[in-house]
């Protein structure tokens, strides 16, 4: 499917790969970007489900998003709704089947449970929000901004708090009553994972959505409450568990819950900003995305 993309997603996972520093290492010359929102200008001969002139957004391409066109796998196609803008479709991908992945197919979250989401101002983290929320758990997010805080709660968490006091710790642990979180859903690993452990209660399991370096962690955490660590990683998802999510998300997108919340916008030629913005921000808020 060729695409004339609107809007394309800029995520962390894109500036990993760009520097070298990711596990898979693309060959080169290389074009980043998988999230996609635009309108449909051809396909080939074997597809069927889509035409040209259709709204849609992609999970994936095969020539990179960064780009005016894009060629895309019909399977990582999918036409957006009307609901939704070109901003949001470009906000779907890599946000909410990292949520979908990390909640449900690796936390095996239920319905009860409570979920601490930190870096819940982000794309995954806003995402992690709507979808908790949606499933019937109890939601607490961090983030490090006032104003992330407010976009944290008007997106599904019951409550907020900023990873910049010093006593949010306590204070997370005052919300469960002391009893700990249930799941937790970890952006920045190498800041936070041994703090998470001690924020678990019996059975807890953290989810290891980002990391950006080492971090030093007593194995005994895990012990006594019997505590799980658990990696995430999107491109491990099964053709199946794929579609599972999808079905999922467009159920959301029915439902009025799947709202994708749009941050900082750039041109094409902003790029490189982009990317430095969106490892050195103080504090997300909302889905950074290209518009072409």
């Amino acid at each position: 499917v060729l695409i004339r993309v609107h809007a394309c997603g800029v995520n962390p996972v894109d500036t990993y790969i760009r520097s070298g520093s990711y596990a898979r290492k693309p060959s080169l010359p290389y074009i980043p970007g998988s999230d996609v929102s635009g309108v449909v200008e051809a396909v080939g001969e074997d597809v069927h489900l889509l035409r040209a002139g259709d709204r849609v957004f992609a999970t994936g391409t095969v020539t990179g998003g960064y780009a005016e066109y894009t060629v895309a796998s019909e399977d990582t196609v999918h036409k957006l709704p009307d609901s939704l803008d070109y901003k949001q479709g470009a906000a779907l991908g890599v946000p909410y089947f990292t949520a979908y992945r990390a909640l449900v197919h690796k936390a095996h979250a239920k319905a009860g449970e409570t979920v601490l989401i930190h870096g819940a101002s982000g794309g995954v983290g806003i995402a992690a929000c709507q979808m908790a929320r949606a499933f019937g758990l109890t939601v607490l997010g961090t983030a490090g901004t006032s104003e992330g805080m407010k976009l944290v709660l008007s997106n599904g968490a019951h409550l907020a708090f900023n990873h910049r006091e010093k006593d949010y710790l306590e204070k997370i642990k005052d919300a469960t009553n002391g009893q700990g979180v249930n799941v937790i859903i970890e952006m920045l690993s190498n800041v936070n994972l041994s703090n998470d452990l001690q924020l678990l209660g019996f059975g807890g399991r953290v989810m290891i959505v980002g990391s950006r370096g080492p971090i030093e962690i007593n194995p005994r955490d895990t012990m006594m409450k019997e505590t799980s660590i658990i990696g995430v990683a999107l491109y491990n998802a099964t053709k199946t568990e794929t579609s599972e999510c999808t079905a999922a998300l467009f159920a959301g997108m029915e439902a009025g819950w799947l709202k994708p919340v749009i941050g900082p916008q750039y041109s094409l030629d902003k790029v490189a900003q982009a990317h430095e913005d969106i490892i050195g921000s103080s504090g997300a808020s909302g889905k950074m995305i290209l518009i072409m």
